[in-house]
């Protein structure tokens, strides 16, 4: 019975320690689709920091019916607070800023700017699997906020 013991707690112990020895860490890097699909962001790590900017969308241009009267143009970011930034075009745009990891499969302690309402809030990014990211912007605390799935795009 103390060999099958010992035996056990050896094999419990190798499972336990080994995967973490020698495994990279998850990443986040690449193109990523927002819970709409209405956006692809590309995630990228630059001077150890990860960002994220719009490269493409599902509808890149304004409808016919667009009560600016910008049909058929490229969009644009038309509901940033700051009016020198309004005419900056949507694919291009950084959208998530400064993240640092803080654990295994947890980036933290970055901004993501929703061009929807032009509003920048902290942010708080999760891997849940390798295709799967969820994305919560917050104001304050993290508790008061929403979060969003990203799937990895192709």
């Amino acid at each position: 019975m103390k060999r099958f013991l010992f035996l056990f707690i050896s094999i419990f112990l190798c499972i336990s320690i080994t995967p973490s020895f020698g495994m990279e860490p998850a990443s986040i890097s690449g193109l990523w689709w927002n819970q709409e699909k209405s956006a692809q962001i590309e995630i990228y790590e630059s001077t150890g920091r990860i960002y994220g900017k719009i490269v493409s969308l599902k509808e890149p241009v304004y409808p016919p019916d667009d009560p600016l009267g910008m049909a058929g143009r490229p969009k644009i970011d038309r509901n940033n607070p700051d009016p020198l930034k309004r005419k900056r075009p949507l694919v291009g745009l950084l959208i998530l800023d400064a993240f640092h990891r803080t654990g295994d499969r947890i980036w933290e302690d970055g901004f993501i700017y929703d061009p929807k309402n032009g509003k920048t809030y902290r942010c708080k990014m999760t891997l849940d699997t390798p295709n799967t990211l969820f994305v919560r912007g917050f104001i304050g605390f993290s508790l008061l906020g929403r979060t969003t799935t990203w799937t990895r795009g192709k």
